[in-house]
């Protein structure tokens, strides 16, 4: 796996969460709890972008923390992440990070 591919698995993880808490068809507690405040379609539109800039702001964080760029709980070093074939995954993430979850054009 490459930094990028890395990456981009996270903004589709981060995808798939946000996805999930606002479907219509949700099974998970967040998605249920967000369906009993009774929401208008506009109050629906505000939730789905707070719980996505919220998202963005946790993942984003996590990964410039493991690249070392950002502290994570008052720690800011940088990690050593590899991949299981051993392939150097740190050290160009944030690049890639900024990429997928600031820049509106970086859909999957």
């Amino acid at each position: 796996m490459h930094t990028d591919q890395f990456v981009k698995a996270f903004y589709a993880e981060k995808q798939s969460f946000l996805e999930l808490y606002i479907s219509e068809n949700t099974d998970t507690e967040v998605g249920q709890l967000i369906k009993s405040l009774g929401l208008s379609n506009l109050q629906q539109e505000v939730m789905k972008k707070i719980l996505d800039r919220s998202f963005t702001d946790i993942f984003y964080t996590i990964l410039l923390g493991l690249d070392g760029s950002a502290s994570i709980g008052g720690v800011q070093e940088m990690y050593d992440i590899k991949d299981e074939k051993g392939n150097q995954i740190s050290g160009e993430i944030e690049g890639y990070a900024y990429e997928y979850f600031h820049n509106s054009d970086s859909n999957l």
